[in-house]
């Protein structure tokens, strides 16, 4: 025996089949706004958006690249980009420390005794 509410739900369908393209049953509700939609549409749009003009080849595959990560995985790149930049922060600190022990940066001032 079906329950009472799959009884309820049956008597509540409706088979009546409505022509959405009557101009009577399914007006405008502004005026030519169909006409704009289809001309401002994204589907129809070709041309690619600004930000990505300069990207290359390689750019690309490496945002594809990115969004397939999970985000543990984005969040260990992540931590791996900040260990390299922390890395190269102190390489540089000691390339700076080097020239100045080397007298590099005097620019070709020698001092005079």
């Amino acid at each position: 025996m079906a329950s009472p509410s799959a009884e309820i739900e049956k008597t509540l369908l409706s088979f009546e089949k409505l022509d959405r393209a009557s101009p009577d049953l399914w007006q405008e509700q502004i005026p030519g706004i169909s006409d704009f939609a289809s001309m401002k549409s994204p589907i129809t749009s070709t041309t690619s958006p600004p930000w990505e003009a300069d990207l290359e080849q390689n750019d690309i595959d490496m945002l594809t690249e990115l969004g397939s990560l999970t985000t543990k995985n984005l969040m260990e790149k992540v931590r791996d980009l900040q260990n390299l930049a922390y890395q190269l922060g102190l390489d540089e600190s000691r390339e700076m420390t080097r020239g100045k022990l080397l007298n590099v940066l005097d620019g070709g001032k020698q001092k005079r005794k």
